[in-house]
């Protein structure tokens, strides 16, 4: 039932993402072409469209429709695959695959990669604005909230301390909260977010924010026990990478087996914060189970 749905959303989100980057939406119509190839490069073709498939799947709880949240959807897997772009380049990750692909540097180069990242970020806004069938107040919380959430009190903040990190010790909760804000936030968004276009109850936004916030740390423990075991024809990118930069992760701190077992006490936090809801979160439970045990 998970992989079907997670399938499905992940090919109602390409179909939307191709549409905007075809250069004919009015978020991205008058683009310069090499631009646009850019940026669907970086885009499409790849990726399990995780975060999309939460804020969908979280907003259904609520009885609301996907249309009614695709372009938001969208527009947290364009700030996602934006960030992906710029941690890619040589000043910062100076990785060259990505989801098996050249990453956007490497097939176009730095400079465009950089204002490809820039217009996918600005082009998100546009896409939360223009989610007509939400109600106006719904959508500037969700704006603010996404703007909190991918910006320095959020992700770009949680990069910003995961660089400063390769110089210097860090305590498990220094790691967990550096974490927090780099993977952890656009997950929580994603969560919550579903559920303030679904004007869900205060109580159950938080108890969304809290799952999203639960299995973020699981994601980011999930991908940090793969880079310490996987190769990289699992990963579709190089592996061994954050351990040879000196950067700092649970799993090269606690060991692998604590990892496990820290994962498994964070799928049954996950299916507590869900219980509530009943048989309307079954897709949601089983995507933290998926996150906390993936292989690539």
């Amino acid at each position: 039932m998970f992989e079907q749905s997670l399938a499905q959303t992940a090919e109602l989100v390409e179909g939307r993402l191709s549409e905007i980057l075809s250069g004919h939406d009015r978020v991205a119509r008058g683009a310069p072409e090499r631009l646009l190839a850019a940026m669907r490069h970086g885009t499409l073709g790849g990726g399990k469209r995780l975060r999309p498939f939460l804020l969908i799947e979280s907003a259904r709880i609520f009885g609301i429709q996907d249309d009614a949240v695709l372009d938001i959807a969208c527009a947290l897997e364009a700030i996602h695959c934006y960030s992906l772009v710029h941690d890619d380049l040589p000043a910062m990750d100076d990785d060259d695959l990505r989801r098996g692909r050249p990453t956007v540097h490497k097939a176009y180069d730095d400079a465009t990669a950089i204002l490809a990242g820039d217009s996918l970020l600005t082009l998100a806004f546009g896409l939360v604005a223009g989610a007509s069938k939400i109600p106006p107040e719904a959508r500037v919380r969700i704006a603010a909230l996404l703007s909190a959430d991918a910006g320095a009190g959020g992700m770009a903040g949680g990069q910003a301390l995961d660089l400063a990190a390769e110089q210097s010790a860090l305590s498990e909760d220094e790691i967990a909260r550096m974490q927090a804000m780099k993977t952890g936030a656009l997950i929580a968004f994603a969560c919550e977010g579903g559920a303030i276009a679904a004007a869900a109850s205060s109580e159950d936004q938080r108890r969304l924010r809290r799952f999203g916030e639960i299995i973020g740390l699981a994601f980011q423990l999930a991908d940090d026990l793969l880079d310490e075991t996987a190769d990289a024809a699992q990963l579709g990118k190089a592996a061994g990478k954050d351990r040879a930069r000196g950067k700092k992760t649970l799993p090269a701190l606690k060991g692998i087996e604590w990892t496990r077992n820290r994962l498994a006490a964070l799928v049954a936090e996950a299916e507590s914060e869900l219980a509530p809801f009943g048989d309307k979160a079954t897709v949601l439970l089983e995507a933290a189970r998926f996150i906390a045990s993936r292989d690539r």
